[in-house]
C-alpha cells in the first residue's frame, strides 16, 4: 500500500502531464486534498506532503481537527454543503468557501464576514448536471446569482465550482467539464464588480485528470491520496 506522501506524488505528476497538454505547468493546478473521514494525523501527512489546500466537506468534523492543528501549513478550504446557521463556525478559519450555491447563503456569509471585519472569498457552486440529488444553483441561474452576490459587502467571488454526475465515460466527463468550463468564461466576460474569476474548481479522484483538459484549475482528491473512505 502506498504512503500519502506517494499517493501525493503520483497525482502530481499526472496533473502536470495533464496540464502540459492543455499549455500549463502542474505549479497552474490547485491541489485541494478532499480530507473528510481522514484524522488530523493523516490530514498533517498530506499537508506536509505538499498539498496545495485542505478541503472539508462537514462543519463539525472541521472545527474538530481545525482545534488539533491538522491544517497548519496549508490553506483550509470548505467545500461541502453548507448551511446557513453552520456559516458563523467557519467564516474566519477558512480561505476559500468553494460551494455557494444560494444568495441567502451568500447574504449569511456576507454578515458573518462583516463581523469579523474580513472578506470572505467564496466560489459559486453550479449544479452542472441538473440532478436533483446534488446541490448547487441552476445553470439557467448562474448569471443572476452571480451579478447578486456582487453586490454584497463582505464577499468577494473567486470563480467557480461544480460536481457533474458521477460517470465513469470519459467523453460524458468532458461534456460537463466543457460546458463548466463555457460558463467560466461566459461570466468572465461580463466583468461584473467584485468577481474575480481566477478559479475553475472541478474533478475528483475519478476524473480529474479529464476536468484539466477541459480547463479546471483546482480539482479536489480524496480516495486518490488517502485511500478509499470507510463509511460507518
Amino acid at each position: 500500500m502506498n504512503t500519502i506522501a506517494e499517493n501525493i506524488a503520483a497525482i502530481r505528476r499526472e496533473i502536470d502531464e495533464a496540464a502540459r497538454l492543455c499549455g500549463k505547468t502542474g505549479a497552474d493546478i490547485t491541489l485541494v486534498a478532499a480530507t473528510k473521514m481522514n484524522d488530523a494525523e493523516r490530514v498533517r501527512e498530506a499537508v506536509e506532503a505538499g498539498i496545495d489546500a485542505c478541503g472539508e466537506n462537514r462543519v463539525q468534523e472541521l472545527m474538530e481537527k481545525y482545534e488539533q492543528g491538522a491544517y497548519e501549513g496549508a490553506p483550509l478550504h470548505f467545500i461541502g454543503t453548507l448551511q446557513t446557521n453552520k456559516v458563523k463556525y467557519i467564516v474566519g478559519k477558512v480561505q476559500l468557501i468553494q460551494s455557494v450555491n444560494s444568495l441567502k447563503l451568500a447574504a449569511e456569509i456576507s454578515k458573518c464576514a462583516i463581523k469579523h471585519g474580513i472578506v470572505q472569498d467564496i466560489l459559486v457552486e453550479i449544479n452542472i448536471g441538473g440532478e436533483e440529488s446534488k446541490s448547487g444553483a441552476d445553470e439557467a441561474d448562474a448569471f443572476e446569482l452571480v451579478e447578486n452576490i456582487s453586490k454584497l459587502p463582505g464577499v468577494h467571488v473567486r470563480g467557480l465550482m461544480t460536481i457533474p454526475p458521477i460517470s465513469d465515460d470519459e467523453e460524458t466527463q468532458k461534456r460537463f467539464f466543457t460546458k463548466m468550463k463555457q460558463l467560466f468564461v461566459d461570466i468572465e466576460a461580463k466583468k461584473y464588480d467584485n468577481i474575480s474569476m481566477e478559479f475553475l474548481s472541478m474533478g475528483m479522484s475519478g476524473d480529474y485528470r479529464n476536468a484539466i483538459l477541459c480547463g479546471a484549475n483546482m480539482v479536489r482528491v480524496g480516495t486518490g491520496i488517502f485511500g478509499a473512505r470507510h463509511y460507518v
